[in-house]
């Protein structure tokens, strides 16, 4: 019980406390992913704090916002969104796992966005500031770098195509900024993009003209070392434990730029299992038809921006570096969607267009389903096409692209009668918010499920969990993380199962 603590997001939700400034975020690897889950397509967690959903893009007076949640684990990326209560040990790490499905959506994009925001690190960024002083404040971060392990593929592969001038970005724990210029190419590939990685020097700091200082706005974002006062009894919960479950699921090697290679792809789907082996596994564990990789990034002649300003921040804690204050201008002075003060979220017409497309191919809570194959931007296109003249039709001739602020308490609030020590699944709810969503574009909400659905799936108990390396199931660090009981508090979790009543340490 000892690294087991409620937040404050209770609060937040409860009505107890109100943010101050609007507040957009998109999930990580400490969310309460259960909350999150009822929000799949974005929306208020708690008044004036607004979760981005798995994949977004939104609009903000005239700035245009993308955001990817998830942390990248290359083998969960293609597989649906499997994840349903009642959650396993595996469960409840692979639902914050970032998803092909959701990629593949960012990747038809085809107008400028100015800023775009992931949990992880796109891939390879590390190599464009300053990583001598980045490895000698982390120094467990260089071997991973030089084998191309660091950060998220996919984050990269959105940033690749998005090219928004700023991204943000967290997850490892330490303040960095970087220059992206991205190099197009008339083939479009990621070898346009490709890194040289620096040779590693005996001597640090003796390079330090190679790091980025950038100046963005009056603001210096200069990556420094600083004496940062140590927490003896802080764990670094991000870099997961994850591995050591993958004994047959192996994550993917990839390069700096984040491609996928053909036998690495071989090799995520398991040559060294036998087939009598694979037959006893659970049905998510079915070799793939065809293993759906993001390598191509095309170059949409609306999307002109070609220098990306990256910035990285600390955690929340004392004498950590944090906060940061940017004014951003957006790259099209000409939009007026969504412009007149006071400035108020707005849907963004193409995401909408993109949404409505590919709900047909969500996976919900169905570890056997395959997702459909990515048929490529030119089969895409039309149907967008098609789909952004519905929007105009229906939403935008009607004023419906405001987004409501509609949040409504779903669960009940943290009861500290009960504390954090309960080891009760939590219930699932339908978010009234999504319930709206999909009404208003004429999708089915995949989310929804009655009452008896509920109970009986919650009367099943969890599905079965992957062997670990050793034998056995189970082990690992605990599932904790959020997952909670029946009540949204915003604890921590802890190194166990359950994680108390709370939902998670809730947006950062």
């Amino acid at each position: 019980m000892k690294f087991r603590e409620i937040g404050d997001f209770h609060e937040y939700y409860s009505g107890q406390r109100k943010a101050p400034y609007l507040t957009i975020f998109v999930g990580g690897n400490h969310e309460a992913s259960n909350h999150l889950f009822e929000l799949f397509y974005g929306g208020w967690v708690a008044p004036n704090i607004y979760y981005l959903g798995a994949a977004n893009i939104i609009r903000f007076g005239p700035l245009r916002i993308a955001g990817l949640s998830g942390i990248w684990k290359g083998y969960n990326y293609n597989k649906p969104h499997h994840e349903r209560l009642p959650y396993n040990q595996d469960d409840v790490k692979s639902i914050y796992h970032v998803r092909e499905y959701d990629v593949r959506k960012l990747l038809q994009v085809r107008t400028q966005v100015d800023i775009g925001i992931s949990h992880d690190w796109p891939r390879g960024v590390e190599w464009l500031g300053d990583w001598e002083a980045l490895f000698a404040k982390k120094d467990l971060f260089e071997a991973d770098a030089r084998a191309g392990r660091l950060g998220s593929s996919a984050a990269k592969y959105v940033m690749d195509r998005l090219r928004p001038p700023y991204w943000f970005a967290a997850h490892l724990h330490c303040k960095f900024s970087a220059l992206v210029e991205h190099k197009l190419a008339n083939h479009h590939d990621h070898s346009s993009s490709k890194l040289e990685v620096p040779q590693s020097t005996s001597s640090r700091g003796q390079n330090s003209g190679h790091g980025a200082h950038l100046n963005v706005g009056q603001t210096h974002l200069a990556s420094q070392t600083s004496n940062v006062q140590l927490n003896t009894d802080e764990i670094d919960l991000d870099m997961e434990m994850d591995d050591e479950v993958q004994s047959i699921n192996k994550p993917p090697n990839t390069n700096l730029e984040g491609q996928v290679t053909a036998t690495t792809a071989s090799q995520e789907n398991g040559p060294t299992v036998p087939e009598e082996v694979r037959a006893q596994l659970p049905a998510s564990f079915a070799r793939p038809l065809q293993l759906s990789t993001t390598t191509n990034i095309s170059n949409p002649e609306a999307i002109t921006n070609v220098t990306t300003r990256f910035l990285a921040l600390d955690k929340c804690l004392p004498h950590r570096k944090f906060l940061q204050i940017l004014e951003i201008d957006p790259i099209d002075k000409t939009r007026t969607t969504g412009s007149a003060k006071p400035y108020n979220l707005v849907y963004d017409k193409e995401w909408l267009a993109i949404t409505r497309v590919f709900a047909g191919d969500l996976v919900v809570g169905d570890a056997s389903s395959l997702i459909p194959q990515n048929k490529g931007e030119a089969y895409y296109l039309p149907l967008i096409a098609k789909e952004e003249a519905w929007i105009e039709e229906n939403l935008m001739q009607h004023g419906k692209l405001n987004i409501p602020e509609n949040f409504e308490l779903t669960a009940p609030t943290y009861d500290a009668d009960v504390g954090i020590g309960t080891r009760e699944q939590p219930k699932e709810y339908t978010n009234p918010q999504t319930v709206l969503f999909c009404e208003m574009l004429g999708i089915s909400n995949s989310f929804h499920m009655s009452e008896e659905e509920r109970e009986a799936r919650m009367l099943a108990g969890p599905g079965a969990e992957a062997p670990r390396m050793g034998g056995g199931r189970g082990g690992g660090r605990g599932g904790g993380r959020g997952t909670g009981g029946g009540s949204r508090g915003g604890g921590r979790g802890g190194r166990g199962r359950g994680g108390g009543r709370g939902r998670g340490r809730g947006p950062r």
